[in-house]
């Protein structure tokens, strides 16, 4: 299967589940990827921010990438979160992802020390060198502080396994830009629940999706409704998940996700400080969006 068909539809932005004060919860992880697969999600992709990955050890980080990818068990591609602010780190990463079988890579723009556009270009290069697998940009601003541009992407996809980028901007213009410059077959996820609808109208491919840790089929229905041209179909979806997008990130995404999850008795609702569980009002928020999508009774 080429990269451009195995990277479509609804991807999920796992949560690490943890138990016992913070350690790593093997089993809930696991049954958390085929309850996600038998609920119709088209990927997973572990330890990105939604997986905690700024509070794991680099053991910790590489266990899940291989406990997510022996779970899927080639059901659906595994996306392993590779990412750091050190190219070292991020090559390191990379290889331990592609050695335990994930499909794929996603490597975010280094955050914090703010390099340039050729520093970026360096960056991904480096982790392109030391790899046979593709590999998606992940592109977010609002947390890394850096944008990669439009012409640096173009660049970096002359590059053997660079394959495209998870789009976190929420700047709709973007997916029409990245098309003209690199062509349809340039692979664009969009990283923002909200906006995921009308970044496939102008030509996306798929989300990796925070709320679809919570409602994995009608986040997988909406994005195999527009894949077919349903917009209609997909806007009743949206429709029913807007709320649920919008109660999930009043806080940190990944303790409103917990939140949910631990409602549906999937997992333990412990988040690594410097996170914390919701607050009451945004718990009830979270339930009454969860009852409105009909993924709660």
């Amino acid at each position: 299967m080429t990269a451009m068909a195995q990277f479509r539809g609804s991807f999920t932005a796992l949560v690490t589940p943890f138990k016992n004060g913070g350690g790593l919860d093997e089993g809930a992880l696991r049954n958390l990827v085929s309850w996600q697969i038998a609920e119709g999600s088209n990927g997973m992709v572990p330890v990105g921010t939604t997986g905690e990955s700024p509070t794991l050890t680099h053991d910790e980080h590489n266990k899940v990438v291989e406990w997510c990818v022996k779970e899927a068990n080639g059901r659906v591609p595994v996306i392993a979160g590779a990412g750091s602010n050190s190219t070292t780190e991020a090559v390191a990463l990379a290889r331990h992802a592609e050695k335990a079988g994930a499909d794929a890579v996603l490597v975010v723009t280094p955050y914090y020390n703010k390099p340039t556009q050729e520093g970026m270009y360096h960056h991904f290069k480096a982790v392109n060198d030391a790899v046979g697998i593709p590999i998606l940009i992940y592109n977010i601003p609002p947390r890394s502080v850096v944008d990669m541009s439009v012409e640096t992407m173009t660049r970096l996809f002359e590059l053997k396994n660079i394959a495209g980028v998870k789009d976190a901007t929420a700047n709709l213009a973007r997916v029409s830009q990245q098309r003209h410059a690199m062509g349809p077959d340039f692979i664009q996820m969009s990283g923002e629940d909200m906006t995921a609808l009308a970044y496939m109208a102008a030509g996306g491919h798929g989300c990796i999706s925070v709320t679809a840790n919570i409602a994995p089929k009608p986040c997988a229905e909406l994005m195999s409704a527009v894949l077919k041209g349903d917009y209609a179909g997909a806007l009743k979806i949206q429709d029913r998940l807007v709320p649920l997008h919008d109660a999930i990130f009043k806080e940190p995404g990944v303790a409103g996700a917990k939140h949910g999850l631990k409602l549906l008795g999937r997992l333990e609702e412990e988040v690594r400080p410097p996170l914390m569980p919701v607050t009451p009002l945004v718990g009830r928020a979270i339930r009454d969006a969860m009852v409105h999508a009909g993924v709660l009774n």
